[in-house]
Protein backbone atom coordinates (compact mmCIF):
# COMPACT_ATOMS: atom_id res chain seq x y z
CA UNK A 1 0.00 0.00 0.00
CA UNK A 2 1.05 3.72 -1.26
CA UNK A 3 1.90 6.01 1.55
CA UNK A 4 -0.41 9.26 0.86
CA UNK A 5 1.44 12.60 0.55
CA UNK A 6 -0.44 14.17 2.60
CA UNK A 7 0.59 11.81 5.04
CA UNK A 8 4.17 12.73 4.80
CA UNK A 9 3.89 16.37 4.55
CA UNK A 10 1.89 16.35 7.93
CA UNK A 11 4.96 13.85 9.43
CA UNK A 12 7.53 16.80 8.48
CA UNK A 13 5.60 19.08 9.72
CA UNK A 14 5.35 17.78 13.20
CA UNK A 15 9.48 17.04 12.86
CA UNK A 16 10.67 20.11 11.88
CA UNK A 17 11.83 21.34 15.52
CA UNK A 18 14.41 18.42 14.61
CA UNK A 19 15.91 20.06 12.11
CA UNK A 20 14.66 20.44 8.21
CA UNK A 21 13.37 18.28 7.49
CA UNK A 22 12.66 16.81 4.08
CA UNK A 23 11.13 13.65 2.51
CA UNK A 24 12.30 12.39 -0.76
CA UNK A 25 10.47 9.79 -2.58
CA UNK A 26 12.29 6.27 -2.47
CA UNK A 27 11.52 3.02 -3.56
CA UNK A 28 7.64 3.83 -4.24
CA UNK A 29 7.45 5.09 -0.56
CA UNK A 30 9.48 8.11 1.48
CA UNK A 31 12.77 8.14 2.65
CA UNK A 32 13.09 11.42 5.62
CA UNK A 33 16.09 13.51 5.78
CA UNK A 34 17.27 15.84 8.59
CA UNK A 35 19.23 18.75 7.38
CA UNK A 36 20.75 16.42 4.61
CA UNK A 37 20.72 12.92 7.00
CA UNK A 38 18.78 9.75 6.39
CA UNK A 39 16.45 8.89 9.39
CA UNK A 40 14.04 7.69 9.05
CA UNK A 41 11.42 6.40 6.25
CA UNK A 42 7.70 6.62 5.95
CA UNK A 43 6.17 2.94 4.53
CA UNK A 44 2.28 2.51 4.45
CA UNK A 45 1.62 5.65 6.18
CA UNK A 46 3.56 4.80 9.26
CA UNK A 47 6.71 6.21 10.61
CA UNK A 48 9.80 4.36 11.16
CA UNK A 49 12.75 5.55 12.56
CA UNK A 50 16.14 4.36 12.67
CA UNK A 51 16.97 2.02 15.81
CA UNK A 52 19.78 3.56 17.96
CA UNK A 53 21.41 3.34 20.90
CA UNK A 54 20.70 6.68 22.05
CA UNK A 55 17.39 6.42 20.93
CA UNK A 56 16.16 2.85 22.26
CA UNK A 57 17.37 3.90 25.46
CA UNK A 58 15.35 6.71 25.97
CA UNK A 59 12.08 5.51 24.63
CA UNK A 60 12.32 1.80 25.46
CA UNK A 61 8.85 1.51 25.02
CA UNK A 62 8.18 2.17 21.57
CA UNK A 63 7.77 -0.63 19.39
CA UNK A 64 10.36 -2.13 16.90
CA UNK A 65 8.92 -3.28 13.63
CA UNK A 66 10.16 -3.48 10.14
CA UNK A 67 8.81 -1.12 7.47
CA UNK A 68 8.68 -3.73 4.80
CA UNK A 69 9.39 -7.33 4.62
CA UNK A 70 12.79 -8.76 4.63
CA UNK A 71 13.66 -5.51 6.77
CA UNK A 72 15.58 -5.02 9.60
CA UNK A 73 13.30 -3.57 12.80
CA UNK A 74 13.03 0.22 13.15
CA UNK A 75 11.47 2.42 15.88
CA UNK A 76 7.51 2.17 15.06
CA UNK A 77 6.36 5.52 16.01
CA UNK A 78 2.44 5.09 16.40
CA UNK A 79 1.35 8.45 18.32
CA UNK A 80 2.46 11.48 15.33
CA UNK A 81 0.60 14.06 17.16
CA UNK A 82 3.21 14.03 20.05
CA UNK A 83 5.51 16.29 18.99
CA UNK A 84 7.47 16.47 21.83
CA UNK A 85 8.47 13.04 21.79
CA UNK A 86 8.61 12.53 17.69
CA UNK A 87 11.05 15.66 17.97
CA UNK A 88 13.17 14.40 20.46
CA UNK A 89 14.02 10.87 19.53
CA UNK A 90 14.55 12.67 15.77
CA UNK A 91 16.98 14.71 17.66
CA UNK A 92 18.54 11.85 19.59
CA UNK A 93 18.74 9.64 16.57
CA UNK A 94 20.35 12.34 14.19
CA UNK A 95 22.65 13.25 17.19
CA UNK A 96 23.99 9.40 16.87
CA UNK A 97 24.05 8.61 13.28
CA UNK A 98 26.07 12.29 12.82
CA UNK A 99 28.33 10.60 15.20
CA UNK A 100 28.40 7.11 13.75
CA UNK A 101 28.98 8.41 10.40
CA UNK A 102 32.47 7.69 8.22
CA UNK A 103 34.44 10.16 7.15
CA UNK A 104 33.62 10.49 2.82
CA UNK A 105 36.39 8.65 0.70
CA UNK A 106 38.28 10.91 -1.30
CA UNK A 107 38.26 10.11 -4.96
CA UNK A 108 41.50 9.81 -6.54
CA UNK A 109 42.62 9.75 -10.48
CA UNK A 110 40.17 12.61 -11.03
CA UNK A 111 41.18 15.64 -13.00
Amino acid sequence: MATDRGFVEYVTEQLQGAGSVRAKRMFGEYGLFCDGLFFAVVCADQLFIKPTEAARSAFPDLPMAPPYEGAKDYILVEDIDDTQTLTALASLTCEALRASERPKRRKYGCI
